[in-house]
């Protein structure tokens, strides 16, 4: 079952297992999930950057661009975690999001 369109309002930093990190705009449903992934190996860790961003241009694009484009499951206790592929439009907004809330 998919969640309802998800509002975006915190920012996250996601550890692969590679070691490797992404800053990912998401909410509680998207870190309860990735915290979950955490405890199944899925990914390495996931940290809570910034709670309660302000609801810019910017987030409202992205936000778009992720339930347009993502399937978003309404559980937390998914079966395999989904990175969410940017385009390179949508990585310059993710950019411009963290450096309106001073997330480097």
């Amino acid at each position: 079952m998919s969640a309802d369109f998800q509002t975006l309002d915190i920012i996250e930093e996601i550890t692969r297992n590679d070691g490797s990190t992404y800053k990912e705009i998401g909410n509680l449903l998207h870190n309860g999930q990735a915290e979950y992934a955490v405890e199944e190996g899925m990914i390495k860790k996931v940290r809570i950057l910034k709670i309660n961003i302000p609801h810019s241009k910017n987030v409202e694009s992205y936000e778009k661009f992720v339930n347009d484009n993502f399937e978003i499951p309404a559980n937390i206790a998914i079966s395999k975690y989904t990175e969410w592929q940017r385009t390179p439009e949508m990585d310059a907004v993710v950019e411009k999001i963290l450096a309106e809330n001073k997330v480097s």
